[in-house]
């Protein structure tokens, strides 16, 4: 018998994440991407473009992955900080409806496990 699972667990998740809808539009933020993003409008973000918050060369690049239902990930540094970024469609009942951003801090010590 599957269960329900009511809990907003995605709200105060430690990692940022973003949701954007097919044309760009910032539909939701969690706590950790408000806090993220305070210094450019944390939760006042939510209902603008997030191609809007981008400069040139990643504004074309992420209008490309939205268009293509594109998947993307890397890591980045900015003041001494480690990040993980995953942008990759949001997809519902089969149907394509925009793109989520994940991002979190990566320690600077963080293991690498080989498994066989």
């Amino acid at each position: 018998m599957k269960q329900e699972f009511p809990h907003n667990w995605y709200t105060e998740f430690a990692a940022a994440i973003t949701i954007c809808d097919k044309d760009g539009s910032i539909l939701y933020m969690n706590d950790a991407s408000k806090e993220q993003f305070k210094d450019e409008g944390g939760e006042t973000l939510q209902g603008t473009n997030v191609l809007d918050c981008h400069p040139e060369p990643s504004k074309t690049k992420l209008k490309r992955l939205i268009d293509n239902k594109g998947e993307n990930m890397y890591t980045t540094e900015k003041i001494g900080r480690k990040k993980f970024i995953y942008q990759g469609p949001w997809i519902e009942s089969g149907e394509y409806m925009g793109i989520i951003e994940i991002s979190f801090d990566l320690p600077a010590d963080i293991k690498h496990i080989v498994r066989l």
